[in-house]
């Protein structure tokens, strides 16, 4: 049994906003592996369906994001599953809009509803996918980002990012997770530095550099 639980906000007035991106993620999965979510259990909506060979539990919680932990808790519970069958997937501001990153535990950053989760469960030592939504601009507050639907040139990033996300997930719960991050956990190129150019220092009469002299 594999539970992968997508993190959001319920409501019509919050489908779509960057803060959705873990339902959306669910959304992929549940159309790739035939899964509907529908099922009103454990304050969550879910569904339950086959993929690789095991079954696997697809869940949303309706208690909005700052208690999603309680929904996630009642059906590790429930299903009396380990941490490592657990995967959350969810938004994060501090990765660049258009990535994920993929770790197998660890604490929440600055997500409320994965503190929400880790703090239901008592332990973190589960997998997680953070998908990036990037950082507000000067003129806009994080809550108005985060509630916020993407903008026209932000839509085609967030789609790709999430693509991947559903990819990273069907290799966790086929058991690679190692694969996953190898692939996706990209890190940014360090930019090379400048090559200076300089003059080699006069040569004293015994043929050694010159010392510096102090101005």
């Amino acid at each position: 049994m594999f539970i992968i639980a997508g993190l959001g906000n319920p409501g019509r007035e919050y489908s779509g906003t960057r803060h959705n991106a873990g339902f959306m993620t669910l959304d992929l999965l549940a159309d790739r592996w035939n899964i509907d979510i529908k099922r009103h259990h454990f304050n969550a909506v879910l569904g339950e369906g086959h993929f690789g060979g095991q079954k696997v539990l697809l869940l949303k919680p309706e208690t909005f994001m700052n208690e999603s932990g309680r929904a996630v808790r009642e059906a590790m519970h429930w299903y009396k599953c380990e941490p490592r069958e657990l995967l959350v997937i969810y938004d994060d501001i501090d990765i660049p809009l258009g990535d994920i990153r993929i770790r197998a535990g660890g604490s929440a950053g600055t997500h409320n509803g994965m503190r929400s989760v880790i703090y239901q469960l008592c332990y973190d030592d589960f997998p997680r996918i953070r998908v990036g939504i990037g950082q507000t601009g000067e003129r806009k507050s994080l809550i108005a980002h985060v509630l916020g639907l993407p903008a026209a040139d932000e839509k085609k990033l967030l789609a790709q990012a999430m693509a991947n996300a559903a990819d990273a997930a069907a290799l966790i719960v086929a058991g690679d997770l190692a694969q996953a991050q190898a692939k996706y956990n990209k890190r940014p190129k360090k930019a090379s530095p400048p090559k200076e150019t300089q003059e080699a220092p006069p040569e004293n009469a015994q043929g050694t550099a010159a010392p510096e002299q102090d101005a």
